[in-house]
């Protein structure tokens, strides 16, 4: 069983920067992707971006450019900077692993690839 953990959610002004974190534990298989999502009220939960086992990644066209997302060396702890920020990336953001084989390139950022999800951290961005 995986555990993911995410922080960093909070509130910021648009043009502002947030930087979230996600700490995973107790793997039993490694992880072939691991991806940012978010869930507006009333919206499904939509992919933001994903990293997988090369490092290749993969972004949401509404985000390309600014936000990054990254791993640490051991591949324990997902970032994901956040810049520009507008009021529409106001969500709940959910950290995310897959241990599918299949879940790089165009798979990456469909929800329904992963295995693993935190309890999301709030993101509000207001104008």
């Amino acid at each position: 069983q995986v555990q993911l953990v995410e922080s960093g959610g909070g509130s910021v002004q648009s043009g502002g920067s947030l930087r979230l974190s996600c700490a995973a534990s107790g793997y039993t298989y490694s992880s072939d992707c691991m991806g940012w999502f978010r869930q507006a009220p009333g919206k499904e939960r939509e992919g933001v971006a994903a990293i997988d086992s090369d490092r290749s990644t993969r972004y949401a066209d509404s985000v390309k450019g600014r936000f990054t997302i990254s791993q640490d060396n051991a591949k324990k702890t997902l970032y994901l900077q956040m810049n520009s920020l507008k009021p529409e990336d106001t969500a709940m953001y959910y950290c995310a692993a897959s241990t599918r084989a299949y879940c790089s390139g165009s798979r990456s950022l469909v929800r329904f690839v992963y295995d693993y999800w935190g309890q999301g951290t709030q993101v509000t961005v207001s104008s």
